[in-house]
């Protein structure tokens, strides 16, 4: 134990800048993270699509409207859900559009990005939920990456903790930059709970979790869209009462806590009713169609 303690870092680091400068252009942490999740979750998409029958082309033809819909609703869905930063007493309502400083909520994303997704594949003569179970485990690996993007703000963490996985997180100012006590040091807030750190691994592991009941299992249209929406709500409901930060509460407990409540409970009712329905999508590559030989 000793020599554990000795070797273990006390606490993970954070960063003391979540903004870097390229002449006049910001590079900022958080957009990083989320952008090489959206990649990743093309790329797993696009194979996953090719697997289960498609080209793996479509799912190219349907992104853009997903992504601009996805981060349009998760930060309409984080204005409405925490808005005294906007709109309470000391707030500024112009900061609401600010999405490039953070603050992106999960579900406003995939309902205006599920719609976004919907009108892409109707215009196109695709069938939405294909695509849907195509993109699950992608999605979640896009989470997974885009919680670090909090790990660079210094944010969305639990309570005190002196465990040696706890986040070391500092009073971070208006620059990107953290504050700077008369020594010139970044002043340290304390060390606390990374809940970030636990929904990333959980994301993940979501993920491997439904892409091998895909593998061994026959699951009907939807089913693995519910099976995303319940795995990600089980695990988000703990970490959401474990985190500290001000948000709006109903009934004593944080709106996300009961919105993952209802979304798992949808998820559920979603798997039952596809499995009933039983409308099984095709399995494996579309089979090649020979060109005719000119006589």
């Amino acid at each position: 134990m000793g020599l554990l303690a000795a070797v273990a870092p006390a606490a993970i680091p954070s960063p003391e800048r979540s903004i870097w400068w390229l002449g006049p252009l910001p590079v900022r942490g958080y957009a990083l993270a989320i952008l090489l999740g959206i990649l990743v979750a093309l790329w797993m998409t696009s194979h996953r699509s090719r697997a289960r029958g498609g080209t793996g082309q479509e799912i190219y033809d349907v992104a853009v409207p997903t992504i601009v819909l996805g981060i349009l609703g998760g930060r309409l869905y984080h204005v409405l859900s925490s808005p005294r930063p906007y709109f309470g007493e000391d707030g500024n309502v112009l900061d609401a559009v600010k999405i490039w400083e953070g603050g992106l909520g999960i579900w406003g994303a995939v309902a205006l990005g599920a719609l976004g997704a919907w009108w892409a594949t109707r215009r196109r003569g695709l069938v939405f939920l294909d695509l849907a179970d195509a993109m699950m485990p992608g999605l979640l690996v896009a989470q997974a990456l885009g919680r670090w993007g909090n790990w660079f703000n210094n944010e969305l963490y639990g309570g005190p903790s002196d465990a040696p996985w706890a986040v070391q997180i500092h009073r971070m100012g208006a620059g990107g930059e953290a504050v700077r006590d008369a020594d010139g040091q970044a002043v340290v807030l304390g060390t606390f709970q990374p809940t970030f750190l636990y929904e990333s691994l959980w994301c993940l592991v979501v993920a491997v979790v439904i892409l091998v009941l895909d593998r061994r299992l026959r699951f009907a249209r939807g089913q693995v869209l519910a099976l995303y929406l319940m795995g990600y709500t089980l695990g988000r409901f703990f970490f959401e009462i474990m985190r500290t930060d001000p948000a709006e509460l109903v009934l004593g407990q944080r709106v996300n806590v009961w919105v993952a409540i209802a979304v798992f409970l949808l998820g559920l009712a979603l798997y039952v009713w596809r499995g009933r329905v039983g409308d099984l999508p095709p399995r494996g590559p579309r089979p090649e169609v020979e060109e005719p030989t000119p006589a």
